[in-house]
């Protein structure tokens, strides 16, 4: 899959993509996955499918297929943002979605298949994720409403305020300082409309699979996530709580990971 996407087109996407004005957050300077440049190179943008699916596979290791494993990964999540939006959205339809480190758009075609009426903006600060994201979507999807996708920061989107209906941010606070986390919540918090619902998932603290990880394999994957201390001792739900949000609840939605969802409230 990384020779694929090493060997082809991809590079003409940059152009459109990447804002060149855009002055990247010093904690997104640092080497990540054992990449130096972390996300801005076109291995890690090569390789993010491949590690997605490797992921996926590792949290399901009884699942037959990737597949199957997907179907219980992503389709929990899809699922817990689905109820709560029905439940605490005071009937509003799901319109407007934002993904917010969107990475190479995994996470954001997920969204797409599964609410097929919205738009879609996704988002990231990575240009080589977003060329691949651009380019793999050009090559093999056609959409009645493509996916807008943005070059910028979570903190600070420059999207207007009160403009989605839902906020998904997938796999990407294990990998944020505790401030950073929470300045995305704000910036969140301000860009959905009353009723919208923010749904994060992510390593879950209280996995028993990643709390009985031998020290060794635990220091390996702590080596490669240069945050991921601050991650675990952020008190996520209070912090979604501090920020105005109301209806937070957290479930295990795989043997590794929880989505958290919280609503902002309706006026």
């Amino acid at each position: 899959m990384t020779k694929e996407i090493l060997e082809s087109e991809v590079y003409k996407e940059m152009e459109s993509i990447e804002n060149p004005s855009l002055v990247y957050p010093d904690y997104y300077l640092n080497p990540f996955h054992a990449y130096d440049e972390g996300n801005l190179s076109w291995l890690a943008a090569a390789e993010a499918e491949a590690a997605t699916m490797s992921m996926v596979r590792r949290a399901i290791p009884y699942a037959s297929s990737l597949d199957e494993a997907n179907k219980i990964v992503r389709g929990n999540w899809l699922e817990v943002i689905q109820q709560h939006h029905k439940k605490y959205s005071g009937n509003s339809a799901i319109r407007d979605i934002l993904d917010i480190g969107c990475s190479v758009g995994v996470s954001t075609r997920f969204l797409a298949e599964r609410f097929p009426s919205a738009q879609i903006t996704a988002l990231d600060l990575s240009p080589y994720f977003l060329a691949v994201a651009q380019y793999k979507e050009k090559q093999n999807f056609s959409r009645s409403k493509p996916i807008r996708w943005i070059h910028g920061k979570g903190e600070s989107t420059g999207l207007p305020s009160h403009s989605f209906d839902l906020v998904s941010i997938a796999y990407v606070f294990h990998e944020c300082p505790a401030q950073a986390i929470i300045n995305i919540l704000k910036e969140t918090f301000r860009i959905l409309r009353p009723g919208g619902t923010l749904a994060v998932t992510d390593n879950s603290p209280k996995s028993e699979i990643l709390q009985g990880l031998s020290p060794v394999l635990f220091t390996l994957m702590k080596s490669t996530e240069p945050f991921l201390d601050e991650y675990y001792l952020l008190d996520l739900d209070h912090a979604m709580r501090e920020v105005g949000f109301e209806n937070v609840s957290s479930l295990l939605t795989d043997p590794r990971h929880r989505t958290v969802t919280a609503t902002v409230p309706i006026l």
